[in-house]
């Protein structure tokens, strides 16, 4: 489900770029301008989070400096509006678990179950 408006934390964890990395970003990108609340609080709106994924892109993935970056978003708007904001899935490798390993759970489990349910 979409959201209006997104925390700071919110979008930390949704683009992988720490907190104090996206308050410095805002001082130095005129584009990133997330609106505040009355207690000074950040909200983030999608576009805010599609600037953000272009700044990081162009920051760690190509290189780019803080001024170099803020150049290009300048000069090339569509860089950052054509961002998907759908989270890349990590593909996880499957766990190996060995029989006598998952056997032995089983026996301490069927073990609790047993002191639970008042059989000795």
């Amino acid at each position: 489900m979409k959201k209006l408006y997104y925390s700071i934390r919110e979008v930390s964890t949704q683009t992988g770029v720490e907190p104090h990395v996206l308050r410095f970003w805002e001082k130095e990108f005129p584009m990133l301008r997330p609106r505040r609340g009355r207690s000074g609080n950040r909200f983030y709106r999608e576009r805010d989070i599609r600037i953000v994924l272009a700044i990081k892109e162009l920051r760690h993935n190509k290189k780019y400096t803080v001024k170099g970056a803020v150049e290009r978003l300048k000069e090339h708007p569509s860089l950052w509006q054509q961002h998907s904001l759908q989270p890349k899935v990590e593909e996880r490798p499957e766990p190996q678990h060995s029989g006598a390993l998952l056997s032995d759970l089983r026996g301490m489990l069927l073990e609790l179950k047993n002191l639970i349910d008042g059989k000795t």
